[in-house]
């Protein structure tokens, strides 16, 4: 995916999961730097070894901007679908696949965990998971994305008119610019997706997120919030256009692959995890939100 190989001396590891995590070649980096930026395109990959249409991890960011598209790419299960324009944006340790490879074109960043100072990476959202990985923004962001993006590509190849200490100080401050242009796009994308006067829904979102692996009762959720069923349903289709026992049973299902996927817990393990002491009624619940056995699905991520 960028103009070098990416690739560990050790082929990556897979935790104990099955699933390839590759890590991120400072010594493949121009200087020796902590980032990468280049084209993605045609014999561009993660990692020599990598089968980038099966699933795998990587342990440092990614942030593509694409030229061309429409370009599928799954991440954490969920299937997205970037155009021309468009910014991916994949962090550390997510589970992700590309669709064909040979699609993608563009500019792809990609930078390891501990080349920014704490501050900018709590300036700029690095770690935060909750905001939508797709972005797309305007012609004017992207105007900016664009050029912000281009001159970092410019000062990571320019590594003669500079010392290493201060190519590598350039380079720092050129990546937190660009990062916090795309942190603003970003939030400001998961702000678009919330409706006004959403309190109830944040309320029932946030509740949801903290009790999903015990609680899956709507009824319940309704009374612990201080609303009556019928606002609670009518406030969480108005902001997701589903029910809230469809929003429930959709953070389930997310968390169970993850386990699946992630671990190699038995089955009954993964759903007593969320909720389902059961064996055979988890089995039932996932096949029916899913199309698949746990089993089955286990082995296709494998």
């Amino acid at each position: 995916m960028v103009d070098r190989t990416i690739q560990g001396a050790d082929g990556g590891a897979d935790g104990g999961d099955g699933i390839r995590t590759f890590p991120f070649p400072v010594d493949l980096s121009v200087g020796g730097v902590g980032m990468q930026i280049g084209p993605m395109g045609i014999g561009r990959t993660w990692h020599s070894e990598a089968p980038l249409h099966r699933v795998h991890r990587i342990d440092f960011h990614v942030v593509m901007l694409f030229s061309h598209g429409p370009v599928r790419h799954m991440i954490d299960f969920t299937e997205h679908e970037a155009g021309a324009g468009d910014v991916l944006w994949i962090r550390p340790g997510q589970v992700h696949r590309l669709a064909a490879p040979g699609d993608y074109r563009g500019t792809v960043l990609t930078m390891q965990p501990g080349f920014l100072p704490r501050a900018t990476v709590e300036a700029t959202g690095l770690y935060r998971y909750d905001l939508p990985p797709l972005l797309h923004p305007d012609p004017a962001r992207l105007e900016a994305l664009t050029a912000s993006l281009e001159y970092l590509r410019r000062e990571y190849e320019d590594t003669r008119t500079l010392p290493l200490s201060l190519h590598t100080a350039v380079l720092r401050h050129s990546l937190t610019a660009f990062l916090l242009r795309l942190a603003h796009l970003a939030a400001s994308s998961a702000e678009a997706e919330r409706r006004p006067g959403d309190t109830t829904f944040t309320l029932f979102r946030d509740a949801v997120e903290e009790g999903f692996t015990v609680n899956h009762s709507v009824s319940a959720y309704a009374e612990a919030l201080g609303y009556s069923r019928r606002t609670l349903v009518r406030a969480v289709r108005a902001a997701t256009g589903e029910t809230p026992k469809g929003f429930i049973d959709k953070r389930v299902v997310l968390e169970a692959k993850r386990l699946l996927a992630h671990t190699d817990l038995p089955i009954g393990r993964v759903g007593a995890a969320i909720g389902y002491p059961d064996a055979a009624n988890f089995s039932k619940f996932f096949q029916l939100h899913t199309g698949q056995t746990p089993v089955a699905f286990r082995a296709d991520m494998r």
